[in-house]
């Protein structure tokens, strides 16, 4: 069973793509791939996909803080399919998203091509994908169906032992957040005239 992190602003979910041993979020900048507050994505059928959902929800509900939901792989598919599909009060929760090298919604598990598919509205979070570098042009459809903004990264060896990994997840959204505000509030002004 998982534990979902409640330290910092926000309590943390993680939700790791069971299909890959090492999350891209370990690779990337250190953070633990073996986690007990990971839930992990091992979808197979529709059955599954409703036991995982309410796992979500049971853990999005369980927390007093604003979640900063983290996925990978396939989960940053199911995330953006369970945003878009649970109701509002429980989707009001999530502060925002980290999603690491998503696979595309329409990739599904033993066959099923559509098993996270969902409307094509935005999140209804703010949601940041970080994507190696060499990929990123890859998922132009996918940031623009979610709403999303990319950071196409390299590698990043970073040391962060358990407690202090989380922590820094939180700091990259705020920091990655802020900078987006900032460069829409600066867009805004230059429309209406102000610079």
């Amino acid at each position: 069973m998982f534990a979902i992190a409640d330290s910092g602003p926000f309590a943390v979910l993680a939700i790791n793509d069971s299909a890959r041993p090492v999350p891209t979020w370990k690779t990337m900048f250190g953070w633990p791939a073996d986690d007990p507050r990971a839930l992990p994505l091992s979808v197979r059928s529709r059955a599954d996909r409703k036991i995982w959902a309410a796992k979500v929800d049971q853990a999005v509900c369980a927390t007093q803080r604003p979640v900063l939901l983290i996925a990978d792989g396939l989960g940053c598919a199911a995330s953006a399919w369970w945003g878009r599909l649970s109701p509002a009060d429980y989707v009001s929760r999530i502060a925002g998203a980290l999603l690491f090298a998503p696979r595309g919604e329409e990739t599904g598990v033993d066959g099923d091509p559509g098993l996270f598919a969902s409307p094509g509205t935005p999140l209804p979070f703010p949601s940041v994908v970080i994507q190696p570098q060499h990929d990123a042009a890859a998922i132009r459809s996918t940031l623009d169906a979610w709403g999303s903004q990319l950071i196409a990264g390299r590698r990043v060896r970073s040391v962060a032992d358990e407690r202090g990994a989380w922590h820094q997840a939180q700091r990259l959204f705020l920091r990655v957040t802020s900078q987006v505000a900032a460069h829409e509030v600066a867009r805004a002004e230059a429309l209406i005239g102000r610079r």
